[in-house]
């Protein structure tokens, strides 16, 4: 789980970090919660263009409509788009992180349980051997087969 939470906010700040292009943009839509922010590029070879910001980590930043901001976007998928700040410096990909402390605590009382268990059974095991409880004789099948019926 840590793993689908992190690789894909961390290869599309590393992509656009290796080949992504700055561009002054206007904020030109943005729902309430806000599950999307559209953009329209103003100052780039694609201006004009229109793109919906990319989620990181499931958040969005917080901005209105009307506002400029600075973005960089893929100039081969234009559609892949983050605010220039955060892509600088990426916020903390709670999810990932929150997955990562589940597992650790997951995996810490998982060891807890099984080295508890194994202390229980070494320490109440048999005290006397099967033999020494039949008074040193070796059942025979007789007594086997009335146990049985």
């Amino acid at each position: 789980m840590t793993l689908f939470f992190l690789l894909p906010s961390r290869s599309l700040v590393q992509d656009l970090r290796s080949r992504g292009v700055s561009a002054a943009a206007t904020v030109i839509g943005v729902d309430s919660k806000p599950k999307y922010i559209r953009v329209r590029l103003v100052s780039s070879p694609k201006a004009g263009t229109e793109a919906k910001l990319s989620e990181y980590a499931g958040m969005l930043p917080e901005t209105e409509t009307g506002a400029s901001v600075i973005v960089t976007y893929d100039p081969e998928a234009p559609s892949r788009v983050l605010t220039q700040g955060w892509v600088a410096d990426p916020p903390a990909n709670l999810p990932a992180y929150g997955t990562s402390a589940l597992a650790v605590i997951c995996l810490g009382l998982t060891t807890a349980v099984i080295w508890r268990r194994l202390r229980i059974l070494r320490t109440l095991g048999p005290e006397e051997s099967p033999a020494a409880s039949t008074g040193g004789k070796e059942p025979s099948d007789e007594s086997v087969r009335h146990t049985k019926s």
